[in-house]
């Protein structure tokens, strides 16, 4: 199955909400006035696309439909799905250059294990070689959860006991992802965000060590965020860019939620760039983040 045709699938709730919203406004007018772009507004607003968004993706279409003086109402449906592919769209195609080495961020719940083992999964099918760090030693649980996905993927882990020093995992995971000339070293990390000075400080010592023992590598870090937690995933974001440098999101649980608009909400209230979306519960369940193939399988529904 091509990417665009696992958009469609994976994203028929969130489509089925903000089309259904938007077509069920233009059926009602015939003609483009204030009321018309009130209306539009509110049912971006509805469709979890946030209120900061709608405003601005509804004050674009304003100035186009005179611009271009624009008189046909059906018309106003292709210009929504423009202004949002364009807020999307990416500066540049993202390319992960190794050696690297990704920290995955986020709170418990949102499938962060599960994203690393099916980033892990991904790059090996690329013909890169991994290596796992279980830097998540605040949980027992967060261990055992990552060693199944390395066994699964058939790939070292590097792991200690529970609460022993994340940051000493790392260094430990660092030398040897040098040793054996590791492409991508993975590292999980706790995700407290009830104490962010802790977060903060576990973060900040573990990107001295990686700056110290491996300043040839690449180095990323990706906040995964649930999907169907839909506007909540935007505060959590706005909070873990607090503590840390993001470089990207992996938005899971894409498939099975309506709330699927979060994604612009972040590009454009964040600024950081979607990398990967998780649509499926398969292994292969992994896409990298495409804005144009969204916003069209988003809009139309056709392969």
């Amino acid at each position: 199955m091509s990417i665009f045709n696992k958009f469609i699938d994976g994203l028929q709730k969130t489509r089925k909400s903000l089309i259904d919203n938007v077509e069920g406004v233009l059926s009602v007018f015939t003609v483009i006035d204030e009321d018309l772009f009130d209306q539009l507004e509110e049912a971006l607003i509805m469709a979890d696309i946030g209120v900061e968004t709608a405003v601005s993706i509804m004050d674009s279409v304003r100035s186009r439909v005179k611009r271009e003086r624009i008189s046909e109402v059906s018309a106003l449906k292709d210009l929504v799905a423009d202004e949002i592919s364009n807020m999307i769209k990416p500066d540049e195609e993202f390319i992960l250059k190794t050696p690297a080495v990704i920290l995955v961020i986020g709170v418990n719940g949102v499938g962060k294990t599960t994203a690393i083992g099916k980033l892990a999964n991904k790059y090996k099918s690329e013909g890169k070689s991994v290596i796992l760090a279980a830097a998540d030693t605040f949980r027992a649980a967060a261990i055992d959860q990552l060693e199944i996905w390395a066994t699964r993927n058939n790939v070292p882990i590097v792991k200690h006991q529970e609460n022993s020093d994340p940051a000493a995992v790392i260094f430990d995971a660092v030398q040897a992802a040098k040793k054996r000339n590791i492409d991508v070293l993975i590292c999980d990390t706790a995700g407290r965000l009830h104490n962010k000075q802790n977060l903060m400080e576990e973060l900040r010592k573990i990107d001295k060590i990686i700056t110290k023992e491996y300043d040839t590598a690449n180095k990323e870090v990706f906040l995964v965020l649930d999907a169907t937690t839909g506007q909540n995933a935007l505060q959590q974001a706005k909070i873990f860019r607090e503590t840390a440098q993001i470089t990207g999101i992996i938005l899971t649980k894409l498939d099975g939620t309506a709330k699927g608009g979060i994604v612009i909400a972040i590009k454009n209230e964040l600024d950081i760039p979607v990398r990967y979306i998780g649509i499926g519960e398969k292994i292969t369940d992994i896409e990298p983040f495409d804005a144009e193939a969204f916003s069209k399988a988003l809009f139309s529904g056709e392969s």
